[in-house]
């Protein structure tokens, strides 16, 4: 939470996550002058843990500055889908949670895999 660099919003957030394998990865948010620039934490955490070797995550926690839990917005939620272990579980505002409940009816590259050559082309 420290390393967070906040100074327009003044709300320093951070996040940690268990991959698989048993590694503890983090990550803060990185604010930028023009706001559409700025890092969430989870995306910084996603950076880390393909920095670290990659894997998936198995557990996730994001927090601000007093030590609340946040809940990730839908953005980093769609990233997190992309990078969880099968029953990758949340802690959310209302306790634990599956990514399932938090993001239900969820697409990630699987639908790219499942499309035929065909339906890949463009006009």
């Amino acid at each position: 939470m420290e390393r967070a660099y906040a100074p327009y919003s003044k709300f320093p957030v951070g996040a940690a996550a268990l991959t698989e394998d048993g590694r503890i990865i983090s990550g803060c948010n990185v604010e930028n002058a023009s706001y559409g620039l700025t890092l969430c934490a989870e995306c910084a955490l996603v950076g880390q843990l393909h920095m670290s070797g990659g894997g998936r995550l198995a557990a996730f926690y994001c927090v601000d500055s007093t030590g609340k839990v946040l809940m990730p917005c839908g953005r980093c939620r769609q990233l997190l889908y992309e990078f969880r272990a099968p029953g990758m579980q949340l802690m959310t505002t209302q306790g634990i949670k599956s990514m399932d409940q938090v993001l239900p009816d969820a697409f990630g590259p699987e639908i790219w895999r499942n499309l035929d050559d065909t339906s890949k082309r463009t006009v």
